[in-house]
């Protein structure tokens, strides 16, 4: 039932981001609010931010565990497809890709700066930005938050049930939402805790769903990848595993100088592309640990 639940929940949740419906990042912002009042001093606390995440998947954990034990484990499983669906989710992507894209292709790169701006990390969002610069640090972004928002949590639910989905997802949100901005970096590094294994599983799954050959030449850069932040593991396991230069775009305007205006929407697809295959791949691999009687 568990790879039932998120199968489900993917579909819902694929759907309601074409919908452009139900954004997760609003929720938490709306639940971390009560943590915007901390005494002076306190402002790198993670106490409050903890709680707010910790408490919470416990809660969601024990009442899946009772349920269980009281022979109604079948009652859960609506609660966790309700969670699964507010926990995942990018919505607003794909009108921001099109546009990206149509910029690109227009030759205005002043336009699609204009686009995905506020999607930039803000250390990266100076007007002077090459386009090349620009197009990666977007497609870093794309990656990280598809793997956060589906991966992430799919790994944690299908090992650790609904509660651990909910705290590695919450880790993640608190890094990027809490309204202290001084604790941020700590629940980052907590955040990288939890990416650690899915992201080095998902790198695995990317040379499998891409070029594996390619992959394996950046492999050992990789796994296992100490010392290596996640958004470099899967930027790295993404260029190796793309053909045609989707994620170097100096060599590509060096080789192909007169498709230069296709190049945005062209890598743009193939990552999105790269991604979807290797959620697949995910999906017939829980398929087989639920035949196998793993889950």
């Amino acid at each position: 039932m568990v790879f039932v639940v998120f199968l489900l929940a993917y579909l819902i949740r694929r759907r309601l981001d074409g919908l452009n419906r139900l954004d997760g990042d609003t929720l938490w912002r709306a639940w971390f609010r009560q943590g915007a009042r901390i005494q002076a001093g306190n402002e790198r606390s993670l106490r409050a931010g903890m709680a707010l995440v910790v408490l919470p998947g416990l809660a969601l954990a024990c009442i899946v565990w009772t349920l269980g034990w009281l022979g109604f484990r079948f009652a859960a499983y609506p609660l966790e497809l309700i969670v699964l669906v507010l926990l995942m989710g990018t919505p607003g992507w794909r009108g921001l890709l099109a546009a990206y894209s149509d910029a690109w292709g227009r030759g205005d790169m002043q336009a699609a700066w204009h686009q995905v701006q506020d999607r930039l990390p803000a250390k990266e969002r100076g007007a002077a930005l090459s386009p090349e610069a620009m197009h990666l640090s977007l497609s870093k972004v794309l990656v990280m938050a598809v793997f956060e928002r589906f991966f992430l949590v799919a790994f944690w639910y299908v090992v650790g049930g609904i509660g651990a989905a909910l705290i590695a997802r919450g880790l993640v949100a608190l890094a990027e939402q809490w309204p202290q901005n001084a604790a941020r970096p700590r629940f980052a590094r907590l955040a990288e805790l939890a990416n650690w294994i899915p992201a080095r599983l998902l790198s695995c799954t990317l040379g499998l769903a891409g070029d594996l050959s390619g992959w394996l030449q950046e492999a050992r850069k990789v796994l296992p990848g100490f010392g290596r932040k996640t958004e470099e593991i899967l930027m790295i396991s993404a260029h190796g595993s793309l053909t045609g230069y989707a994620l170097d775009p100096e060599q590509f305007v060096r080789l192909h100088p007169d498709e230069w205006a296709s190049f945005g929407g062209r890598s743009l697809a193939a990552i999105r592309d790269l991604l979807n295959r290797s959620m697949l791949v995910w999906i017939c691999g829980a398929a087989l640990l639920v035949i196998a009687g793993v889950v």
